[in-house]
């Protein structure tokens, strides 16, 4: 206990009052994410304000044998960012970090810190008539940091990509408390290994991300939002396939969505009003940008046209300005707050290929209806990516010390229906702790070799963020394993 309040008031004296939290009242907010879910309570939580109080804070852990947990905007979904239930863990969060240090127009990147609300880095972008396209429901609160620690996703992967793809160059401080400085501005880099890639979705366990270069686009002057009533999933996938030939790269969003997540929205939004006079089994949220004198309108129009010719497209509501796309993208926001309203419940972040989608849905509805047919399954995802957010409401009536054992079962069942489609179990959320157990079951032996060397590497004490994708302690057992002659 001695050594630890020296060493507590240790990094007081290096961060100030406001830079280290002690107390369990002013250390609540670090303890849960977006879903509520919470772990423990920190050691303590350390908030530097640079980089360099950064380095060495986590040089002094690393020193003294002090786990650490890196902590973004608290929007995670599988726990990786949440301190353990022993108290041991030192939360690092970045929250202070969060300078725009400088943007490049005619290079089109930016360079921030990794504190940064990606809203704000957003807004920065389009002061200089740029882009940074990345685009999550928490925008508002999520960091760069965590974008790049879990190679965030969102709903512009069709156009633009991942995180993996928007980042030209990272300053990280390593395990051992030493800064990797690699801020490159260049599109064009082939030098041997590409470092940098490691740190993308590594879920701050090789190191913490503190800055980086991102990739901006040019900012779209107009956009068209269509919101769609079709028959079938099959027929999804069909005008997904036509959208993608006809709108080519301009097409930004297309979004599966099932008439209950509709009604979830506008439970949890009432001033919501159902989009069309009639109810449709599925619906589409499609969106196309472009910069330049193209005609949207025609181009969208002449879509929905071929695709009502060929029975694909029910109905739909097509926005003619920039409120009443915003209104149509609010389904897809308050829909997630209707699920959340619901309590407990089974959340998964799946992909398959795009031509899957119609047999896995059908496929996984039916496994999961066998074994559970009083449940509420609700599948929504990004189309044109292939992932789906397959998620299942247990029974109403059944009691909640039962829930969470019922839907770890349903959970297995789906994901051995995953299997037989050659997908993922994750397509962005990460792996965390949650994840952690089916993801390691479905690791060859030479894979878990190769991720358990490159964790060795990096942080041989197995400090940085332990327990999280690979298990704790791992680190040692395969720097033993790489020594023994």
């Amino acid at each position: 206990m001695t050594e630890t309040t020296t060493f507590l008031d240790e990094l007081t004296h290096l961060l100030g009052e406001r830079g280290l939290l002690r107390e369990p009242d002013a250390m609540a907010r670090y303890v849960s994410d977006w879903a509520g879910d919470t772990l423990g309570m920190p050691l303590a939580v350390a908030r530097p304000a640079s980089t360099l109080d950064v380095a060495e804070v986590v040089k002094r852990c690393y020193e003294q044998g002090v786990a650490m947990t890196p902590q973004g905007g608290h929007s995670g979904l599988v726990a990786g960012a949440l301190p353990a239930a022993n108290g041991q863990e030192l939360v690092i969060s970045l929250e202070r970090l969060n300078s725009v240090r400088a943007i490049d127009p005619v290079n089109f990147t930016i360079t921030v810190d990794a504190g940064c609300i990606l809203e704000n880095v957003k807004l920065a972008a389009a002061e200089h008539d740029c882009d940074f396209p990345l685009s999550l429901g928490a925008q508002g609160s999520c960091q760069i940091g965590g974008n790049i620690a879990t190679n965030a996703g969102g709903l512009n992967v069709l156009r633009y990509g991942m995180m993996r793809e928007l980042v030209l160059g990272l300053e990280v401080v390593l395990p051992d408390g030493r800064v990797w400085e690699s801020l490159n501005a260049l599109h064009k880099d082939n030098r041997g290994y590409d470092l940098q890639q490691l740190f993308l979705g590594s879920e701050g366990t090789l190191g913490i991300v503190t800055g980086a270069v991102l990739k901006l686009s040019p900012r779209p002057t107009q956009n068209r939002t269509a919101l769609l009533g079709l028959p079938s999933v099959q027929a999804v996938i069909d005008l997904y396939g036509l959208a993608r030939r006809d709108c080519c790269d301009l097409l930004t969003a297309f979004e599966l969505i099932p008439r209950r997540c509709i009604e979830l929205a506008i439970e949890a939004t009432p001033e919501l009003r159902d989009p069309m006079e009639s109810a449709y089994p599925w619906y589409v949220l499609m969106e196309v940008a472009a910069t330049g004198p193209i005609d949207l309108g025609a181009m969208l129009e002449q879509l929905l046209e071929t695709g009502m010719e060929r029975e694909l497209v029910l109905d739909g509501a097509l926005a003619s300005s920039d409120t009443q796309s915003a209104q149509l993208w609010q389904f897809r926001e308050s829909m997630l707050e209707g699920q959340r309203r619901r309590g407990e419940h089974l959340r998964t972040d799946i992909s398959v290929p795009i031509s899957a989608i119609p047999d896995f849905v059908t496929r996984a509805t039916e496994v999961v209806m066998a074994a559970s047919s009083e449940c509420e399954i609700i599948a929504y995802g990004h189309v044109g990516d292939g992932n789906l957010h397959f998620n299942i409401l247990p029974p109403i009536a059944m009691a909640n010390s039962d829930k969470k054992a019922h839907l770890h079962d349903l959970e297995e069942q789906l994901f051995e229906v995953l299997d037989d489609f050659h997908g993922s179990i994750s397509a962005e959320h990460g792996i965390g702790r949650t994840k952690q157990a089916p993801y390691l079951a479905r690791l060859s032996p030479i894979e878990r070799e190769m991720v358990s060397g490159v964790k060795a590497l990096f942080d041989p004490k197995g400090l940085m963020n332990p327990g999280r994708i690979l298990p704790a302690g791992l680190s040692q057992q395969a720097k033993s394993m790489v020594n023994t002659p």
